[in-house]
């Protein structure tokens, strides 16, 4: 029996930002019109956001990219009409330019290894029923009725799985600790999917709770009933509005269905789920301030012990995992311990899921094994660096990660190995760097993130990442001096050691690996006084290369300070284009005329890019900017 057509149209949240729901209502209307018998099903993200608003033709497995709502009248007459698939709206290969009609065939896809991730794109996260449809709940069903506490922590303590949200601790250990404490002899226990996702780059938790929100719950519904909780939390972020309705709605499904409330599945175990909506602060990722938050306090951490495990919501035994790590169980009791430790290198075992951001390709989410190198990340999966530049670093682990060079592309992506690295894991950040970023203003950018979410509970945290952030500004200003090394080194090593959370123990770590591979840079910024990759502003100045410039004026109407001025030049060209032997155009072509060009003035010259970026022909060129002196100048040009 042929399976019926299904169009199946993402709507993550970029998709959706980018008019997948009127793409979405476009292929209803031109279905009907045609009398087709093929279903339009809502999906959450697929992974390939770079590619987005997207559509899968299936059972075909046709993916159709960057769609807009006037092409789906062009796709639905020629492919599901007349059998002929549309190739502009394919994937392209950003190597060959062929393009590439089915998803399964794209690398990006292809050379992944989905487990919590496999389901992304193909089911409707607002229906229980589809993700009953693929076994959902059963896990739970299997662990409540059929294994005891014991059996179901042993069972994920074999498996391996370490917490996906940072600090890579075993989830068998931890759980085991909440159900063996008694809180002081109170019955009550707690369990809480931290979804506070607030590294720059990073998506997946919001992505996930968006594609198959149901598979976190089932997570948490057996990890609550292993530890003897009755009472869980689901803390997400208010910016994820898109999540929290989808995470609403499946609750409310599993509520409907007995999967949650009272006696659930005809058993004596009673457990439910609250939403609570964090404000925006990076810090309440913090296991002890985001426990604060859900109680109503200010949300700072506290000092440890005592470990949530023993005292944590409201001084009573709580459990604490990430997103995905919740999403791993269901998978693990349904196909067994050995299954999930038999992927992944060493102690880092199963899968991992990165956001692959920045100067790549294919930028997107990606599940792969742990062991996977980074260049087959970033080269196979990812596609590449973008317009022939070349690899300079990569940042794992968010704004508290590591920067690692070019000789780390052949390196396994483990917790052991990024940690020996100066980087970290994190909660799967990935940020890709080519030839034009500077490391010294990428390692600004980030100390300025977590300076300024620090809670400023403890001083080495607080005053550190501000006396960080002033040395790397002093530098990229051109006032740096050699002895701000050392004393950005001594004081990283001082902030990571004597902070009281995670938020401050890793925060210098972009510093100090930028310091260990890419020395050089600093060297040029301080002693040179120069930016090697033309983007610290008080280092440098924009020109115009006369030989280019065609005197359009875009730089001159779009500058800020009228730092661009116009002026003539004489410019030798035929006055008549006639064949240069002929008669009529001798002693004529070499006639000198008066022509228009820009200049800019670096006095005035704020250097905010916008006249580069405008400049239709590339006239506008990048140089070194001259300093008379160690202080920072806006003198003229010698």
């Amino acid at each position: 029996m042929t399976k019926k057509r299904t169009i199946l149209v993402c709507q993550g949240t970029g998709c959706v930002s980018a008019g997948a729901p009127q793409i979405h209502r476009e292929f209803e209307r031109e279905i009907i019109e045609h009398r087709l018998d093929v279903e339009v099903k809502l999906t959450g993200c697929r992974g390939f956001c770079q590619v987005g608003p997207s559509a899968i033709v299936d059972p075909d497995d046709i993916l159709y990219c960057r769609l807009k709502p006037d092409d789906v009248k062009e796709i639905v007459n020629s492919h599901l009409v007349n059998g002929i698939p549309v190739s502009k709206f394919h994937y392209h290969d950003p190597a060959t330019g062929d393009p590439i009609p089915k998803w399964k065939d794209i690398p990006f896809y292809n050379r992944q290894q989905k487990m919590i991730t496999a389901q992304w794109g193909f089911i409707n996260p607002e229906d229980i029923e589809e993700y009953l449809a693929i076994g959902g709940y059963r896990a739970a069903r299997q662990a409540i009725l059929a294994l005891t506490p014991e059996e179901i922590i042993e069972e994920v303590k074999s498996s391996q799985l370490r917490g996906r949200g940072g600090a890579g601790f075993l989830t068998g250990v931890k759980w085991d600790f909440a159900r063996r404490s008694n809180g002081g002899g109170a019955s009550q226990k707690y369990v809480i999917c931290n979804a506070d996702e607030g590294d720059p780059g990073a998506f997946m938790d919001r992505s996930l709770l968006e594609a198959n929100p149901h598979s976190m719950i089932e997570g948490m519904i057996i990890g609550a009933f292993a530890i003897g909780a009755s009472k869980g939390f689901i803390y997400v972020r208010a910016e994820y509005p898109l999540a929290v309705h989808r995470l609403e709605v499946a609750i409310t499904q599993a509520r409907g269905k007995g999967f949650l409330g009272s006696h659930i599945l005809g058993s004596d175990f009673d457990f439910d789920l609250q939403i609570n909506q964090g404000a925006g602060a990076f810090v309440s990722g913090e296991e002890t301030a985001l426990m604060a938050s859900i109680m109503g306090e200010r949300g700072s951490p506290r000092p440890r012990p005592p470990y949530p495990a023993s005292e944590g919501l409201w001084g009573q035994p709580t459990n604490i995992n990430n997103v995905k790590t919740w999403a791993y169980i269901p998978l693990i009791i349904k196909n067994g311990a050995k299954w999930f430790a038999d992927m992944g290198s060493g102690p880092s075992k199963g899968t991992v899921v990165f956001s692959l951001t920045g100067k790549i390709n294919n930028s997107g989410l990606v599940e792969v094994p742990m062991g996977i190198k980074l260049r087959e990340i970033i080269y196979d999966i990812g596609g590449g660096i973008p317009h022939g530049k070349k690899f300079k670093a990569v940042q794992t682990g968010g704004p508290s990660g590591g920067c690692l060079p070019e000789s780390y592309l052949d390196k396994e992506v483990t917790y052991e190995s990024l940690e020996a690295a100066g980087s970290i894991l994190g909660s799967g950040g990935m940020i890709v760097l080519d030839e034009d970023v500077c490391m010294v203003d990428i390692a600004k950018y980030f100390i300025n993130f977590t300076q300024e979410e620090s809670c400023g509970k403890c001083s080495p945290c607080r005053i550190g990442t501000e006396k960080l952030l002033n040395i790397l500004e002093k530098i990229v200003n051109g006032q740096g001096e050699e002895e701000d090394l050392g004393l950005l080194e001594e004081l990283g090593e001082l902030v990571k050691n004597g902070s009281l959370c995670g938020l401050g123990q890793t925060a210098p770590n972009p510093v100090l690996t930028t310091i260990r591979y890419f020395r050089d840079e600093y060297m040029a910024h301080i002693v040179e006084k120069r930016c090697p990759a033309k983007v610290c502003k008080a280092l440098i100045e924009y020109y115009i290369n006369e030989d280019t410039c065609t005197g359009c004026l875009l730089c001159l109407r779009s500058c800020p300070t009228n730092a661009v001025t116009e002026h003539e030049r004489e410019a030798t060209k035929d006055r008549e284009h006639k064949h240069p032997d002929s008669a009529a155009s001798k002693g004529k072509r070499k006639k000198k005329k008066v022509d228009t060009i820009c200049v800019i003035n670096p006095d005035t010259c704020v250097r905010c890019g916008i006249c580069f970026a405008n400049c239709p022909t590339g006239a506008i060129l990048k140089r070194d900017r001259p300093l008379y002196s160690k202080q920072y100048a806006v003198g003229s040009m010698q």
